[in-house]
């Protein structure tokens, strides 16, 4: 699904999948918060490529990591797994 409305009134554009290539963020996972969070950001890079930095870490070090996608949509280590194994995954051809 796509995140931005493409007409005037608000309609979705019927896009059906995850935008892999929005901006995204990544923050420790607890980095406090706060109104200086932004100043905490440690890789700005689109969606999909901080998902493959993170699964590229070390499986013990993977948790202490979020994305922040659009700057309000928080994704933990759980759900950063569960898009990386996705089939539709950029750099997963085939499956």
């Amino acid at each position: 699904m796509s995140d931005n409305p493409t007409t005037f009134q608000g309609e979705p554009d019927g896009t059906p999948g995850i935008e892999w290539n929005d901006t995204a963020e990544l923050h420790m996972q607890e980095d406090g918060g706060g109104l200086l969070h932004r100043f905490k950001t440690i890789r700005r890079g689109t969606f999909a490529g901080l998902i493959d930095f993170v699964m590229d870490l070390p499986e013990a070090e993977q948790p202490r990591y979020a994305i922040l996608k659009n700057g309000d949509r928080r994704i933990e280590i759980g759900e950063i797994r569960t898009l990386f194994r996705r089939s539709d995954f950029p750099g997963n051809a085939g499956g």
